[in-house]
């Protein structure tokens, strides 16, 4: 199994670095964070004195170098991996894949890379909040870019199985469109909510249960790391709030003029019904074959349809997505 080398150890980093060693993979860390240093190697795990240090090794053994570093300290990271190992196979857990893309071709252009951004976490952050488990059962995009090559694509994949997680392939754009919609904009939300209700008063803290928790959980999250995840994909949050404020705007008219907000309350009952269907239908498996020119393009198509590679073998993935329903005069596709 390839060796992993991941450079930052905090909540996700740590626990890739978990699960990569849990899958039998030989596999060692960096981080600036002293800390978050002194309890990874307390908990039995290798943690390099410095990036230099790491990198060098990554380059000797041919590892997959994982960045888990916040977006602000992407640059100086990969100038590193320019310096020490500069076609290292490379991928990373940052939750906004167009800068990422950018960044790499600007600071580590030889760089073998694939995009990752694992959709798992916590509400607490560093070493002590990660666990082997964060990522099981879990999405994980692995993006494919213009100039993303078939192996490094493949060798991000991996890893994201081997940590138990499903992978979901697409391109930069649509992944950071689709993440300014159910994680960024979520955490944006949640800090209006929180205010809004602290407004309240100690009455309103008083009575606050359930759904108040539930729907500002995540801006529990150190301000710091939702200000570099929103702010880095400003575009694309800004179409997801316009969106959003047109649809308050209506209700706020709705509920002056008639009192109601049926439409508003229908419409979102029923797409929440879509993400999570209460009766799942068996999956559909397609096959896609690795060896065939246009198996990026294709596995990017079916990933930003809905599907998630759930195996890889040498020379074919297996992705799952539900079926399309039957209509009266069209039957349910059964697959390729």
């Amino acid at each position: 199994m390839r060796a992993v080398c991941v450079i930052g150890l905090g909540l996700i980093g740590g626990s890739v670095l978990r699960a990569a060693v849990r899958s039998g993979r030989p596999a060692w860390g960096a981080t600036t964070s002293a800390e978050d240093a002194a309890a990874a190697r307390a908990a039995g795990y290798e943690v390099l004195s410095s990036t230099e240090r790491a990198l060098e090794r990554a380059r000797e053994r041919d590892a997959l170098v994982v960045l888990a570093t916040p977006l602000p300290a992407v640059g100086t990271v990969l100038r590193e991996v320019n310096r020490h190992a500069p076609t290292t196979l490379l991928t990373d857990v940052v939750s906004v894949q167009e800068p990422m893309h950018d960044s790499v071709r600007e600071s580590a252009p030889a760089a073998r890379y694939a995009g990752g951004h694992p959709m798992a976490g916590t509400d607490r952050s560093g070493w002590e909040a990660g666990s082997a488990e964060l990522f099981d059962g879990a999405l994980w995009a692995v993006t494919i870019g213009g100039d993303t090559g078939l192996d490094a694509w493949r060798e991000a994949a991996l890893l994201a199985l081997d940590c138990g997680a499903r992978v979901v392939p697409a391109s930069p754009a649509e992944h950071d469109a689709a993440v300014a919609r159910v994680s960024h904009l979520p955490h944006l939300l949640a800090a209006v909510l929180a205010s809004v209700g602290g407004d309240g008063g100690p009455l309103a803290e008083s009575l606050a249960a359930g759904s108040f928790r539930d729907g500002t959980r995540v801006i529990a999250t150190d301000p710091d790391l939702v200000r570099a995840m929103t702010e880095g994909n400003r575009a694309a949050l800004l179409d997801a709030l316009d969106d959003t404020l047109g649809r308050l705007g209506a209700a706020r008219g709705a509920l002056a003029s008639t009192g109601s907000l049926n439409a508003t309350l229908r419409s979102g009952h029923q797409a929440r019904a879509g993400f999570y269907p209460a009766e799942p239908a068996e999956p559909v498996r397609t096959t896609v074959r690795l060896d065939a020119g246009h198996a990026l393009r294709r596995l990017r198509e079916l990933g930003e349809s809905g599907a998630r590679v759930v195996s890889l073998a040498e020379d074919t993935a297996v992705a799952e997505h539900r079926p399309v329903p039957a209509t009266n005069d069209e039957a349910a596709p059964s697959g390729e």
